[in-house]
């Protein structure tokens, strides 16, 4: 397989049950390069699970994953390499500096120390967070924590990146930038990303959305052609009358 050519990440007839309950129900879908989706569900829709899944914390019960040509089931290390994470709920380590926290990721990917330290510096620069390297994370506000986590998520250059509600307690100032950082990265590398939230107003800025319910995909495509799809009216009243069944 011409791995550089295949899809950014590509599902068939994902499945995945907690006991009897149903979490995802037969998911196909297809990202391409270039590509900033959002996966649109209310909660406890199979958003997180989903997540899980595609980041190997859970094994799907049936179905395929490969992220970037690479299966995940058969060659786990090489697809989770391709692959940015931002979770939903904050997974830095608190007592470190935020250089530390770079680094220690930085050096779980092979990154060399040289490679890794300009990277970082630019990174937090563009980011506004230079003055805060050697701070410890704890004393960040939520804001800048979160975007140290996207930086950590983008520094080995990932192809996928994955985007877990990332923007839970946030602002919206704080909002607007982060999803700023991300349509720029998309337009920058063409990196694709996948967006989780039951906001709307997020989805609205998508080049692709991904109405998610009971585990199954209701709508897929332009935030007007999902309106469409789901009988009319603007995107909000179109994913509440869909959910709501």
């Amino acid at each position: 397989m011409n791995h550089a050519n295949a899809p950014r990440l590509h599902l068939s007839g994902l499945v995945k049950r907690y006991g009897r309950r149903l979490a995802l129900d037969g998911l196909s879908l297809e990202l391409q390069a270039g590509t900033l989706a959002v996966l649109l569900g209310p909660n406890g829709a199979g958003k997180s699970t989903l997540f899980q899944v595609l980041t190997g914390l859970f094994g799907a019960d049936a179905g395929e994953v490969s992220v970037q040509g690479h299966s995940l089931r058969q060659a786990a290390p090489a697809a989770l390499a391709h692959i940015g994470v931002v979770f939903q709920q904050m997974s830095l380590d608190l007592d470190l500096t935020v250089e530390r926290n770079l680094r220690f990721h930085a050096d779980l990917h092979g990154l060399p120390r040289g490679l890794a330290r300009q990277r970082i510096a630019e990174a937090c620069a563009g980011a506004g967070l230079s003055a805060d390297l050697h701070r410890p994370v704890r004393e960040l506000s939520g804001g800048n924590r979160r975007k140290v986590e996207l930086v950590r998520a983008l520094l080995h250059r990932p192809g996928l990146v994955l985007m877990d509600e990332p923007t839970v307690g946030l602002d919206p100032q704080s909002r607007r930038e982060l999803m700023a950082t991300i349509r720029s990265d998309v337009s920058a590398r063409g990196s694709s990303v996948l967006w989780a939230t039951h906001l709307v107003e997020e989805a609205a800025a998508a080049d692709r959305v991904l109405v998610l319910h009971q585990g199954k995909l209701l709508a897929d495509g332009t935030p007007e052609m999902v309106c469409h799809a789901l009988g009319g009216g603007n995107l909000e009243q179109a994913f509440i009358r869909a959910t709501a069944r």
